[in-house]
């Protein structure tokens, strides 16, 4: 496993001249095939550093390696997931897949090979059934699931997800919880992860970096989950590995460094 395949290397970012930086070297190593969470109260920069490793933001100091190459602009070896699902309205769920991999695939695969494809990835999610519906005929949980989709479909080296689950009920958040999992139980992604919430972030991920608060956030801390996989959540509720890990992250995030708004 090559520990340097996704290289944050001293990132550093702000928006104004004068203004204190929103991140403060921020160094990270992320493995192949490896799932990394990223947790931090409001306002530490968590969604900007996942938008400089998307290329969607240019650091101000520092930089990002993916895989040897140098990330300065958005490609499609990195796929966002957002916590809004973005599909377009008047397209059906197939065909929101089917433009992600025409973008991607339409000199390297046949359009059948294309087709085979998209209707292969709406299967990974368990969308099959919804893909001659348009977004507005499906559940908020459903979108997400073709967002997922999408994003699998462009076979990405990194899947950036930004809080996908936010905006969903508890038990919807849960299933597709579990369903991305197994993708990466299968597909081998590698992950990164932006979480506010904590027993998702010791559910899913091998390792969870925690950030100070901003301004001038920087990595404060970084967890390794030692939970085998595949995880079962029934089975983990009273794991002692499962509960010193969520102790661990409660205990930085509230006690070391609890949320300046909270103290207002």
């Amino acid at each position: 496993m090559d520990p340097r395949f996704l290289n944050i290397s001293n990132v550093s970012i702000r928006f104004a001249p004068r203004a204190p930086n929103v991140l403060q070297s921020v160094s990270l190593d992320v493995a192949r095939g490896e799932f990394v969470a990223i947790i931090g109260h409001s306002g530490c920069g968590k969604s900007t550093l996942l938008n400089i490793v998307a290329g969607l933001l240019q650091a101000t100091g520092g930089g990002v390696v993916l895989d040897g190459r140098e990330v300065d602009e958005p490609g499609p070896d990195r796929a966002v997931v957002f916590q809004n699902h973005s599909l377009l309205p008047w397209l059906t769920c197939r065909e929101n897949v089917r433009l992600a991999v025409d973008q991607v695939f339409s000199r390297s695969k046949s359009r059948a090979e294309r087709a085979r494809w998209v209707d292969e990835t709406l299967a990974l999610v368990r969308m099959e059934h919804a893909a001659d519906k348009k977004p507005g005929e499906i559940s908020g949980g459903m979108k997400q699931r073709i967002g997922i989709a999408r994003a699998l479909a462009m076979q990405p080296k990194v899947l950036l997800l930004d809080e996908p689950f936010g905006a969903l009920d508890a038990l919807t958040r849960a299933h597709l919880q579990d369903q991305v999992m197994q993708i990466h139980a299968r597909l081998g992604t590698t992950v990164l992860m932006i979480t506010h919430d904590v027993d998702e972030a010791v559910l899913l991920s091998d390792r969870i970096v925690m950030m100070t608060n901003g301004p001038e956030a920087e990595i404060g801390e970084i967890l390794t989950v030692d939970l085998p996989r595949p995880r079962d959540r029934l089975a983990l509720a009273q794991d002692p590995r499962f509960l010193a890990a969520r102790a661990g992250v409660m205990e930085f995030l509230y006690a070391r460094h609890r949320n300046p708004a909270d103290a207002a």
